[in-house]
Formats: C-alpha cells, sequence, structure tokens
C-alpha cells in the first residue's frame, strides 16, 4: 500500500518517471500568418488561444524548417534524416519496384528504423492518431510497423473529413481509414455524411482522432511507461470541411477558403487545449515535453483556394521560398526548465531533429543500426534538447541542405534545391509562388494566382537567388550579384551535397486489388503480405 500510495502522489505532482511524457503534434498546411502568434494581440480573424498560451508558457522557435511539401516532411521526422537522405517525392503510397524489396516504396524504406522504435527501446508506450502519409505498401510501412502500439490514421496525403473516402478502384470510392493492423471498419462514417449533411452519427474525422488519444491519456496510470503521442491532425489541409458550429462561428468573414480555413484553425486549436488541459488535469503535465510545428508552409496556390496564409514571408507550400519551409513552432510543457520558459529561440531546429532528440529523452541512441546493414543512409537529426533546455546559447544545427524533386515526376531523381549556411540562403531552380501575399488573404479582392508567378534561380552570381535570412525573412534583397564570391562559394558546398535516389516504381495494382479483395474497399498494404 505504501508503494502505491507513494506511486500516485509521484502521479499527481508529475514526477511519475525520470522520464518525460512526449506530446508530438505535426499540424497540415499550416500557414505562418495563421498563427496568432504572428498577427496583433486581438486580430479576430486568428483565434488560436490555446497555441498561444502554450507557446507563451514554453518556447517559440522561430526558425523551424521542414520540406516544401506533405510526405517528405512526414518521411523525415519519422525516420530521422534530411528528406533528401529518405523521400522528396510527394506520391501517393501505391507504388511499388518489386526489383528492390529495402526502398523500391514510397516515402520510407522497409529498413529503416521508426521514431517509435526507438522510443519503444526506451521503455515508451508509443500512440499515433492523424495522417501518416509515409508508406502503405507492406506491413512495415504502417505505424505498427514502425513502433506504434496503437494507432488510427489515413495513409494518404488526404481523405474526406467525413466519409473518409480517397480515390477509387475500377470505379468504386475506396475509404482510407485504418486502426492498428487493420482497416477501421465500423469507425468510418456513412458515405452519405458530408459538409453539407453533418447528421447525427457523422463523426468529424479529427474529432474522431482527437478521441482516440484523449482515451490514451485517461486511461494511463502512474505505474504505466510514459507515454509517446504522436498526433498528426488531418487540419488544415484541404478539403476545407469541419463541423458547422465552427464555420458559424467565423461567418463574419466573406471570402470563403478563408473562413473555413480559419474555422479548422480554430477547431485544432480547441482539441490540442483540451488534450493538454486533460494532461494538466491528471498531474502529466509538470513531466511532459510537448512540441507542435506544421509540416510546411500554409499553401497559398490557386489563388489561395486553400486558404492559408505565410504574410510576410515569401511564397508557401510546394516552393522553396521562406513561405514554404520555415513553419510555426513551439515547444511547451512543465518539464521545460523554468529559465526557458517564455522564450524565443531563433537559431535553426528542423523536423528531423526531432527523432535524435526524443531518442535523447529516452535515453537511447538514434543510431540506426538495421539501416547501416542495409545500405542506407544514416541518421541527419541533431539532438537539439542542450539547446531547447537552455544548456547551450546557440543551437548545433548551422546548416540545412534543402530538398527538391522534378514536379510531378514520379521516378524524379533527388535534387538539392538550396542551401541555408549561416545567415544565408541560395536556391535554385525554378521557384513558383514568387510574391508575397497581403495582411488578408486570400480575399475577394486580389486576382494574384501564385502559382503563376515564378522566379527563376541560376548557377551564376548575374542569375542566382542568394539571400540574408536573417536580415531579410521576407526575401525580397537578392544579395547574389552583389555577393558574387559568396554565392560561388555556396553554389560550391551546394554541389558537394550527396543525395539518395531509390526507384519506387509506378502505382501497382496490388493496391487497388487488396484494397477490394482483401480489406473489404479499405486502402492499405499490399507487397510482402505473407
Amino acid at each position: 500500500m505504501r508503494t502505491t500510495a507513494l506511486s500516485l502522489l509521484l502521479g499527481a505532482l508529475g514526477c511519475q518517471s525520470e522520464k518525460p511524457h512526449i506530446l508530438y503534434v505535426l499540424v497540415d498546411d499550416y500557414g505562418w500568418a495563421d498563427a496568432g502568434w504572428h498577427r496583433p494581440e486581438g486580430y479576430k480573424e486568428i483565434q488560436t488561444p490555446n497555441f498561444d498560451n502554450l507557446m507563451k508558457e514554453g518556447i517559440e522557435l522561430d526558425r523551424h524548417y521542414v520540406f516544401k511539401f506533405c510526405s517528405p516532411t512526414r518521411s523525415a521526422v519519422q525516420s530521422g534524416r534530411n528528406p533528401i537522405n529518405v523521400n522528396v517525392l510527394n506520391i501517393d503510397p501505391t507504388n511499388l519496384n518489386p526489383d528492390d524489396p529495402v526502398s523500391g516504396y514510397s516515402a520510407i524504406p522497409r529498413n529503416m528504423t521508426g521514431m517509435a522504435e526507438q522510443m519503444k527501446k526506451g521503455g515508451y508506450s508509443t500512440h499515433m492518431a492523424g495522417k501518416w502519409d509515409a508508406g502503405m505498401a507492406t506491413p512495415q510501412h504502417t505505424p505498427k510497423g514502425r513502433g506504434y502500439d496503437t494507432s488510427l490514421f489515413y495513409f494518404h496525403h488526404e481523405n474526406d473529413y467525413w466519409n473518409n473516402k480517397m480515390g477509387a478502384c475500377h470505379g468504386n470510392p475506396v475509404v482510407d481509414l485504418w486502426d492498428g493492423d487493420g482497416p477501421a471498419h465500423g469507425t468510418n462514417n456513412s458515405w452519405s455524411c458530408s459538409q453539407s449533411n453533418q447528421a447525427p452519427g457523422c463523426n468529424y474525422e479529427d474529432s474522431l482522432f482527437a478521441s482516440r488519444l484523449t482515451s490514451i491519456v485517461e486511461e494511463w496510470k502512474p505505474s504505466d511507461p510514459p507515454l509517446f503521442i504522436f498526433w498528426a491532425p488531418h487540419i488544415v489541409h484541404v478539403p476545407l470541411q469541419v463541423p458547422q458550429p465552427y464555420v458559424d462561428k467565423f461567418s463574419f468573414i466573406n471570402d470563403k477558403p478563408r473562413q473555413m480555413y480559419h474555422a479548422m484553425v480554430n477547431f485544432v486549436d480547441t482539441a490540442v487545449g483540451n488534450l493538454t488541459d486533460l494532461l494538466k488535469q491528471k498531474g502529466m503535465w509538470n513531466n511532459t515535453v510537448m512540441v507542435l510545428h506544421a509540416d510546411n508552409g500554409g499553401p497559398i496556390y490557386g489563388s489561395g483556394a486553400a486558404g492559408a496564409n505565410n504574410y510576410p514571408l515569401k511564397g508557401g507550400k510546394v516552393s522553396n521560398w521562406e513561405g514554404g519551409i520555415r513553419v510555426n513552432a513551439f515547444a511547451s510543457g512543465g518539464y521545460l526548465p523554468e529559465k526557458v520558459k517564455g522564450t524565443k529561440l531563433e537559431g535553426y531546429i528542423c523536423g528531423w531533429d526531432w527523432y535524435t532528440t526524443f531518442a535523447h529523452l529516452a535515453g537511447v541512441t538514434a543510431v540506426d543500426e538495421k539501416a547501416e546493414k542495409a545500405g542506407l543512409p544514416p541518421i541527419d537529426g541533431i539532438n537539439v534538447w542542450p539547446y531547447i533546455s537552455g544548456q547551450v546559447d546557440t543551437s548545433p544545427r548551422t546548416r540545412i541542405p534543402i530538398g527538391d524533386s522534378l514536379v510531378h515526376d514520379i521516378q524524379s531523381p533527388t535534387l538539392v534545391g538550396g542551401l541555408i549556411e549561416g545567415e544565408y540562403k541560395i536556391i535554385v531552380g525554378n521557384q513558383s509562388q514568387s510574391g508575397w501575399t497581403g495582411v488578408t488573404w486570400p480575399n475577394e479582392t486580389s486576382s494574384w494566382n501564385p502559382s503563376n508567378s515564378y522566379q527563376f534561380c541560376g548557377n551564376t552570381s548575374a542569375t542566382g537567388c542568394l539571400f540574408n535570412i536573417m536580415s531579410d525573412p521576407g526575401e525580397h534583397d537578392n544579395l547574389a550579384a552583389s555577393h558574387p564570391e559568396l554565392f560561388d562559394s555556396m553554389l560550391a558546398n551546394l554541389s558537394k551535397i550527396t543525395t539518395f535516389t531509390p526507384l519506387r516504381g509506378p502505382v501497382s495494382p496490388l493496391a487497388c486489388e487488396n484494397a477490394m479483395n482483401r480489406y473489404g474497399q479499405f486502402w492499405g498494404p499490399f507487397a510482402h503480405l505473407d
């Protein structure tokens, strides 16, 4: 009885384990200007009170970088590698190259060790909910195959928030919703559910994910292992769909995409606030590290049809301008040392650094021996905990190779599209979205389509693109012509960077065959099933 009482007391104090709980939240397509802390206080259109307070109680991570779109960032965070060493292609998870049983698939090679696998080695209970987009071809590509004890998720870049459908096989719609090691039959909604038909029994997908994680936290006991939770909300990716009360709350916005987008942001802010409040109620918050960041910049393409805004940064999702790869981010939680709470860090951190950082908190090495044996690239992530916890004043990361690929080419070689070194950033190639949105975007009076705004960044100082992103974060002043030696030096460094380019193969008919015949019109693994 004495041991039990002591355990309960320690749990109430948030000291139940020397290893912290970790809550890792990856928000989809979250624009820079769509975060409350990047707007003046009281700005009515952006309502993120929980995010704002969590950031103020924690650390604003002002220079956090990722890839310019979904799947490469998600492959990077789960594998601990820069996308140039794991995946730079945003293809569907249905590709297969049978000649390469290690890397001949969409997203992460089979023999790379997942983030959750590392955390399990450190004694964690591991849980995932939301968007996966990091592979589907084999059982090893699923969250369970990558080390998650429980998971409720979808495989593709997106699906319908109300009926969970994504694409079709031979004209028949297919559901994308998976629970652990099988299709989530019975959890998915009726196909009649939609944004215009939110009837009783139609459960909003991000509510399902939030409810699953709420149950995980509610059921946790002080005698249980510490929790590692990876929460990847569908929000704020298209389609722009959200429960009607949230739409009504933003009825004062007359631009429909902007109205829907801000309503969705408010929904996920509320959901995250509910979970962190539960952690506090259970006495777990004092022993929790929370990290939240976006998977890429906000999508501004298509004349703003996706609803996001990255003002005052240049460009957005699918571009290597700052608006595409520098993202909203913060760390919070009671486990953070008091001296760092309420601070702002401007040193570089990348999404793939969390793999190594969390492994450090779990007390395990981030070295990937399984990948090494298969001849795959090693981990790129850097442990940034000494920087975040205030043990050192500068970030250990001073250099960021920026990945790229040929658009819409499923067999594109892995490209290095830019490089950040110190205060400077070089970009190469033809860049879309080469401009800036306004304070209020999208809006009914602007006819600008960022998708049609290109700037060519060549490989000479006369045609190149070089910026001091510390003094000029909006990338207005191109320094290539005035600093030719610096441009040439960075271009030379860029050319020396090695990359990983597996042949992933075409879309496999096995994906549809298994969806229809094995899984009952649900997407799921389709190769190496025996």
